[in-house]
């Protein structure tokens, strides 16, 4: 009996914790579309040694993911707003989504994936770069 009632009590546990839902993939001109009609807030969680040699998608927020405040400074660039959408990139796609996943159990409700990344992935896609989408020269000192 209190096998099952031990059993009970952690499947009660487990359905009371909410499921993180996996980020929406999108490709980075669909990122690029969005974030030029003020759709979505871009933020590419790559490293500044990776923004200086390559540069930054046009119009991204730099909040590299190894930050202890990297959650602070994603609510920050959409003003507080858990709601907005937020598009997250790095090199390949894989580093932006366990920072999706952070920004999930953090509340944010609308959180997608650049699959493809800053430089593309075999089988995902040509990346950032690769599609010739606009990218800003990074300058440390302006941050």
């Amino acid at each position: 009996m209190l096998k099952y009632a031990v059993f009970a009590l952690v499947m009660i546990g487990c359905t009371a914790v909410p499921a993180v839902a996996e980020p929406v993939l999108i490709s980075a001109p669909e990122a690029h579309e969005a974030r030029m009609a003020g759709d979505l807030t871009l933020i590419d969680v790559r490293t500044p040694a990776e923004w200086s040699k390559t540069g930054r998608a046009q119009g991204a927020i730099g909040a590299t993911l190894q930050d202890a405040d990297f959650i602070a400074q994603v609510l920050a660039s959409v003003g507080g707003d858990k709601t907005k959408p937020v598009a997250l990139m790095c090199r390949t796609g894989q580093r932006s989504s366990t920072a999706a996943a952070r920004l999930e159990q953090a509340g944010f409700t609308q959180v997608y994936n650049v699959r493809e990344g800053f430089v593309g992935r075999r089988g995902v896609g040509p990346g950032w770069r690769a599609r010739n989408l606009p990218i800003e020269r990074y300058d440390p000192s302006t941050e």
